[in-house]
């Protein structure tokens, strides 16, 4: 596979612009009245809003959704519509310089609590409206999930509850620079979100003069204000997602440092699906789970506002503050797993176990007795192994790119009994390269007797980051080095038969974009002296390279 980079941006501003429509274009609301409103922010620039209105007399109490994605397709009304007409007034509002808003588009820049404080004077505005009883609930997924992270920490007066879907907290970590990589071609297709497409390019360029997590990166990062934020929130997670991580960590934050309103509040769910807003579905890519898989997420989330912001006794905050939903294998009758479980807290007790990475490419409880054991690849940032998504391509059979020359897979006997993962994976990995710089791939995958290896999770670290990054220490070639970093949380019964395999790899375009691998500044632009790499990954007696997984101990 030749790395096409002009191909891929074409496909990303493809994605992006997708749902674009004529703002002409006349959808049944079903007696739900549509207005658009430019809202003021405290220094004078005006953000759009697409407010919807139920029939009758208010006032309503208001949900308000922040996002830069257009907000004037037919199913983006039709979904605020069937809001309203549970008695809401409900608010799309862009970010500041995306869509039609005013002002110059810095991302999520201006949501928190800098300077300029969008989402606590989108709040203040909506409560002070004749139409408003001054109630505001905030809901959302992604985009829409950091946002709420963002105008939580400011605690705007009127803020009452939240609802986040496959949320996150920290640009850096969860955006744009995941396991230290950079994704340049991704974001160059949010030009096609920012009202003046220059100004995307400029926020780019501005990202790249800061290549360490510093003070500039610590502006757009929620951990750091747990304490601050101060409502109750239920939090929606996906096991196949990336950003579960944020999900997890966004509850665990707000429930055991958050404010007081925060600590007794909070509510967490995670079920078995992909990144995105919808969760009333059984069915992720490949993998068709039982019924009970479905969370009539619209429903509930009225039912969690009725409380909050109606005062309505409904028994929703009743319900577990926990509830997570265990994978199994499918189409097994009698599998274990496929089923809810109830929690008071996360994470689940479970037992940190090593299953080592062997060079006769098996996965075993035991390390290996061989003093000088590796596997060696190389990673070819112009022909990359293939991960042809720009999303986690997770409940897939992953059998194509673990059939890669450069790709390593590591695979235990077949299970004589069930094994449950229910928590934080983690990889400890001892490599060498000859280059300075390069990148390391962990994915986890279910086999299946005949030979699917349904991928669940992966993760990436840049190697210059390995000791933390708020720093660059580059390789010096062939030495050997620690790389340890979490993969990301799961929770799955691997059936009797089916085996356990880790992947390991440098390269995974286009969802990954490849490393130059020369150790030099990252630019916009794919440098023209990128090198080959390389690598090797210690399997021996000194050097054990490993995955610490959360065994859960069989009752």
């Amino acid at each position: 596979m030749i790395f096409n980079r002009k191909h891929f941006g074409t496909l990303l501003v493809v994605a992006v612009a997708s749902g674009t429509v004529d703002a002409a274009e006349p959808v049944d609301l079903a007696g739900i009245t549509e207005t658009h409103e430019m809202i003021p922010m405290r220094d004078g620039v005006k953000l759009s809003a697409y407010i919807y209105t139920p029939q009758g007399k208010g006032p309503w109490p208001v949900l308000l959704e922040q996002r830069y994605a257009n907000a004037n397709d037919p199913n983006s009304k039709k979904s605020f519509a069937r809001l309203a007409a549970g008695g809401y007034v409900t608010v799309l509002a862009n970010f500041r310089g995306s869509q039609q808003s005013e002002g110059i588009w810095r991302g999520y820049r201006a949501l928190g609590w800098g300077e300029l404080k969008d989402g606590y004077d989108l709040v203040e505005w909506l409560a002070a409206q004749p139409w408003s009883t001054g109630k505001i609930g905030t809901f959302g997924s992604s985009q829409a999930g950091f946002a709420q992270n963002f105008l939580a920490v400011t605690q705007p007066p009127h803020l009452t509850a939240q609802y986040m879907i496959d949320t996150g907290l920290s640009l850096y970590h969860e955006g744009y620079r995941i396991g230290g990589t950079t994704r340049p071609e991704r974001f160059k297709s949010m030009d096609k979100v920012a009202r003046v497409l220059e100004h995307n390019r400029e926020l780019m360029a501005e990202w790249f003069r800061h290549p360490t997590y510093d003070a500039y990166w610590a502006d757009e990062d929620c951990t750091r204000f747990f304490d601050q934020m101060n409502v109750p929130c239920f939090t929606v997670g996906s096991w196949y997602d990336f950003m579960c991580v944020g999900s997890i960590d966004s509850y665990v934050g707000r429930k055991h440092h958050g404010g007081p309103n925060s600590q007794g509040t909070q509510q967490l769910l995670i079920g078995p699906w992909l990144h995105g807003r919808f969760k009333e579905t059984n069915i992720s890519n490949e993998m068709t789970y039982p019924e009970n898989a479905k969370f009539a997420m619209d429903g509930h989330l009225l039912r969690w506002f009725d409380f909050h912001l109606k005062g309505i006794q409904n028994g929703v905050m009743d319900e577990p503050g926990v509830r997570y939903y265990v994978m199994g294998a499918i189409g097994e009758p009698n599998a274990p797993g496929n089923e809810w479980r109830a929690a008071m807290d996360w994470p689940m007790k479970s037992t940190s176990t090593p299953y080592f990475l062997h060079s006769d490419r098996s996965l075993r409880a035991k390390p290996s007795e061989a003093l000088d054991a590796a596997v060696t690849w190389l990673a070819d940032p112009l022909h990359p192994a293939p991960i042809p998504t720009i999303a986690f391509p997770g409940a897939k059979d992953a059998r194509e790119f673990e059939s890669h020359p450069d790709v390593r897979t590591f695979t235990s006997d077949p299970l004589t009994e069930p094994v449950e993962w229910t928590g934080k994976v983690q990889a400890e990995l001892f490599v060498s390269s000859d280059a300075r710089d390069t990148d390391f791939i962990v994915r986890v995958s279910d086999v299946y007797p005949d030979g699917r290896s349904i991928l669940i999770m992966d993760y990436v670290r840049r190697a210059r980051y390995r000791e933390g990054y708020d720093r660059e220490v580059f390789m010096k070639p062939n030495e050997i080095y620690k790389v340890a970093f979490d993969v990301g949380w799961l929770s799955q019964v691997f059936n009797t038969g089916h085996r356990i395999r880790i992947t390991v790899a440098s390269t995974g375009a286009p969802f990954y974009e490849p490393n130059p691998n020369t150790g030099e500044p990252l630019t916009i632009e794919f440098p023209t002296n990128s090198v080959v790499a390389k690598n090797s990954l210690q399997l021996n007696r000194i050097n054990a390279s490993r995955i610490m997984a959360p065994v859960m101990t069989r009752p």
